[in-house]
């Protein structure tokens, strides 16, 4: 069974392989994403980390969470389920 983690207060200059790396030590990663604006590109400075196992997430989240990386102290715990939201509508003018 898969267990995803979310990964806050990442440094702006990372990238998806380097959140592979930085995670890779724990066990087998089998995705990792970094969120970026899907405007201007760029980072939103939190992303998620997908591994195999329970076990090995839960040894990430122990070592990784309040780790600084690049003078940023890392937040990393198991995501929880997007919330649906209700969707906004847009009223152009007339």
């Amino acid at each position: 069974m898969s267990v995803k983690l979310y990964v806050g207060n990442l440094p702006w200059s990372i990238k998806d392989a380097e959140l592979k790396d930085l995670f890779a030590k724990f066990g087998e990663v089998s995705e990792a994403i970094v969120i970026s604006d899907k405007f201007s590109g760029r980072s939103k400075g939190f992303g998620f980390v997908t591994f195999a196992s329970k076990e090995n997430a839960d040894a990430a989240i122990a070592e990784m969470n309040g780790k600084e990386i690049e003078g940023r102290a890392m937040k990393v715990s198991e995501a929880k389920p997007m919330e649906e939201k209700p969707r906004r509508e847009f009223r152009g003018r007339y």
